[in-house]
């Protein structure tokens, strides 16, 4: 029987001559084979969504670890029962094996307990100049030497990983629970002329090396030089101090020793020892040591919230007096008016909103564009409220790269938002090119964060840093994009064009539009749109240096409930905002309110990239042209997506004033 093989994201996957995955096949004559992917497989799958399913198969019984996940009881009873039932597409299976690694994980290579004596695993990481966060290169790219142990390899574990350019290697120390280690030579360096020129240049420009021990990151410094900056030396004696609780790792310190002149021709030997201590933290709380609240819960912090929430009092209430007050009076006028006789109304001044009922649910311009931008807007902010909400419930940081397959995860699965919102929208607007419009929606934001960092990825790649994205990766990604996001998408169109796909306004469209009369300078739209986004900017611009620094510098962001605050104080600013800036529009006669409302909420992007240079040049010392596209580009990027959503909030705020005041006035 001819059997042909898929693979993606190293998962390998074995199909018949029918690319049917039967049971039969998979459990043929070559099943030891067989059974060696599956495990290779189900490797990948050590995640929530993998647990779920196996409760499923066995209700009852508790899979737990990697030994039960690879059973061949397992394998024997969840794919004959999976697959057996039904006959699988290569297209299924890569979307299984995608979400699969998509999913973020509970654990590393083990599931952090031990038993005395057991091995534990010191990682190396990756080194880079200090200033830099974002420049890092592999471990032994430096001249450094490893232990005599055997070498373990480690596989990127979620998609989140190896986009952040997590790059663990072993260090070949021999470390075993609660077994202290004296200082002991594990290598020695052959000190060359080149090697010492390496190591020379990592200490002037300050290179800090990671390390992970039980998922516990450790941070040491490469070397250090002498106050004139003519002889430097290198620390070589690693002292590690462990603190254990029961039978869990809860604590890790480095303490850098041993200096040694850096001198050619010689050789430097590279010694550690490892101290075990009892410690009362408990599991939950290891990662407290690495926070830092004093900056986090500053009262700067508090007051920049504080002073947001008063400027959302001000700005509810001033839209208030408008649709109380204001309102009320061209009500009144209006009701006026109809009571006059023609040549009385002839005779009146004609102004405000009303004249232009005729022509304010006429399509905006670019309908195509305008409704995927809507759609993806409405897409970020859902992805924005999942992933804040997740991280509130979950220790998000814990993990390596845990937030960043979340988010991805996330966006995949907030798919037919997009298609739903954007497709309705196009829909209502008398499109019919809805095919164009869908695919336009769901590449949108994938297509700019993938063009940002496939530039990016051509500086990592000439710099040789752990940055580089693989080119597995990027296939995985856009599997994802074709085999995921797509058909969500697809589902989300179908839903919007169907359900709210109708054009229901209020006020019938005048098959010719009405002339837009001169209006002053202060008026036009462009001044709007250009005013629009400076109170919503100032309503976050406290809380965006916490997160610029979180990012960009060595804090860790974890007070998720001041980000959903700021969230939903920025989303009611940009709609109060919109809805007062449409109502001066409108009032003026101008009934270009769709894109008006838009962009005057998506200027705020304007206003967080202008700050980022302002950050960039007086709150870090980053230098170089990796590190320096890194942050512009990616710093577009987070501009672009949060102008979009605030864009799509205004807008959708301002459709519903819009909708609301021209359904109570009387039209003939």
């Amino acid at each position: 029987m001819r059997r042909q093989s898929f693979y993606s994201h190293r998962v390998s996957i074995v199909f018949c001559a029918d690319w049917t995955p039967s049971a039969t096949c998979l459990f043929s004559a070559n099943r030891t084979c067989v059974r060696r992917t599956l495990m290779r497989l189900l490797r990948h799958m050590r995640t929530r969504a993998s647990l779920k399913i196996a409760s499923v198969i066995q209700p009852g019984r508790r899979w737990d670890s990697r030994a039960k996940l690879t059973s061949p009881v397992f394998l024997h009873t969840f794919f004959p029962k999976i697959m057996g039932s039904s006959r699988w597409k290569v297209v299924a299976a890569v979307f299984f094996a995608l979400v699969c690694s998509l999913s973020p994980v509970d654990a590393d290579e083990h599931d952090h307990t031990y038993t005395d004596k057991e091995e534990v695993v010191l990682w190396m990481n990756t080194v880079g100049p200090y200033h830099n966060r974002q420049e890092t290169y592999k471990y032994f790219s430096l001249p450094f030497c490893a232990g005599s142990q055997k070498t373990i390899s480690h596989y990127h574990e979620t998609l989140g990983e190896a986009l952040q350019g997590v790059e663990l290697e072993f260090s070949g120390l021999q470390i075993k629970f609660k077994e202290e280690v004296m200082q002991s030579t594990y290598c020695e360096i052959e000190l060359d002329k080149a090697k010492r020129d390496a190591f020379v240049y990592a200490i002037k420009n300050h290179y800090w090396y990671q390390m992970y021990i039980d998922d516990l990151p450790i941070w040491g410094i490469v070397g250090e030089a002498d106050e004139n900056g003519e002889e430097h030396f290198l620390w070589t004696y690693k002292k590690l101090e462990i603190g254990f609780n029961g039978n869990r790792i809860v604590d890790v310190n480095l303490t850098s020793e041993g200096k040694v002149r850096l001198v050619p021709n010689t050789r430097i030997a590279m010694s550690y020892s490892v101290k075990w201590k009892k410690s009362d933290v408990k599991f939950e709380d290891r990662f407290d040591k690495y926070l830092d609240p004093s900056f986090f819960q500053h009262r700067i912090h508090w007051f920049s919230i504080f002073n947001s929430f008063m400027m959302v009092i001000f700005l509810v209430g001033l839209v208030s007096m408008i649709l109380m007050r204001t309102l009320r009076k061209d009500y009144a006028r209006y009701s006026k008016e109809e009571e006059m006789d023609d040549m009385d109304r002839d005779l009146g001044d004609e102004y405000g909103w009303k004249q232009v009922h005729g022509d304010v649910f006429r399509p905006s311009s670019h309908p195509l564009i305008f409704s995927s931008l809507i759609g993806s807007g409405c897409q970020i902010f859902s992805v924005s409220l999942i992933v804040i909400i997740v991280a509130m419930v979950e220790d998000l940081y814990t993990e390596r790269g845990s937030m960043l397959s979340t988010a991805i995860f996330v966006y995949a699965a907030t798919s037919p938002v997009n298609g739903y919102f954007g497709g309705s929208l196009y829909a209502k607007q008398g499109g019919r090119r809805w095919i164009k419009q869908m695919f336009i929606g769901a590449f949108m934001i994938p297509a700019m964060v993938c063009g940002t960092a496939f530039f990016i990825n051509f500086i990592a790649i000439y710099y040789h840093a752990s940055r580089a994205i693989p080119f597995g990766t990027m296939v995985a990604v856009c599997c994802i994009c074709f085999f995921v996001i797509l058909p969500l998408n697809l589902v989300g169109t179908i839903l919007g064009r169907n359900l709210s796909g109708q054009p229901n306004f209020p006020c019938r469209v005048n098959a010719v539009p009405r002339p837009i009369p001169e209006k002053k300078w202060f008026m036009e739209p462009a001044v709007i749109v250009c005013l629009g986004g400076i109170l919503p900017f100032g309503s976050i611009f406290i809380e965006m240096y916490f997160i610029f620094t979180s990012f960009w510098a060595y804090k860790i962001y974890y007070v998720y409930g001041f980000m959903m605050l700021v969230l939903v104080i920025l989303c009611i600013v940009t709609v109060c905002v919109t809805i007062v800036c449409t109502y001066f529009l409108l009032n003026a006669e101008d009934y270009r309110w769709q894109w008006t409302s838009f962009l005057s909420a998506a200027s705020t992007a304007v206003y967080v990239y202008m700050y980022s240079f302002y950050y960039y040049f007086f709150k870090t010392k980053m230098y170089g042209l990796f590190q320096t596209s890194f942050y512009f580009g990616y710093m577009a990027v987070f501009s672009t997506a949060l102008g979009i959503m605030c864009g799509a909030v205004g807008y959708m705020g301002t459709s519903a004033f819009v909708r609301k005041i021209y359904t109570n006035v009387k039209i003939d």
